[in-house]
């Protein structure tokens, strides 16, 4: 059982679920920011009401991928609509092999019948 009462733990679940998530542009706005170095970073995270902990993290998230991106490590991610579009091609190939198939089966039943001799 919690030590907590059920008022500071709804309390608690309200905080994390009203937490403000930052995009990838507010997240790269704000380590740019810090890596220039017009202002502290203690300065600059109470501004953004971030903890010192998450901007070192993504300052460290931030130069590992440019360190792999020169290096020519990553992987490109596909963006949603090629997704999408990559999906519906695959549905029409799909659809495609199906009929081809069919007609395969239909033909070599027609030959069987022609020849009984025949081996497929």
């Amino acid at each position: 059982m919690s030590d907590q009462s059920p008022v500071e733990e709804r309390l608690k679940d309200i905080k994390r679920r009203t937490r403000k998530k930052y995009t990838a542009e507010e997240k790269l706005r704000i380590v740019l920011e810090g890596l220039r170095g017009e202002s502290s970073i203690a300065e600059l995270c109470r501004r953004e009401g971030i903890h010192a902990n998450q901007y070192y993290t993504w300052s460290k998230e931030f130069l590992d991928a440019g360190k792999q991106r020169l290096s020519g490590n990553t992987k490109r991610e596909a963006t949603s609509p090629e997704v999408e579009n990559l999906r519906k091609e695959n549905a029409e190939l799909k659809t495609a092999l199906a009929e081809v198939f069919l007609k395969n089966q239909i033909l070599k039943k027609n030959l069987h019948g022609l020849d009984p001799g025949w081996d497929a």
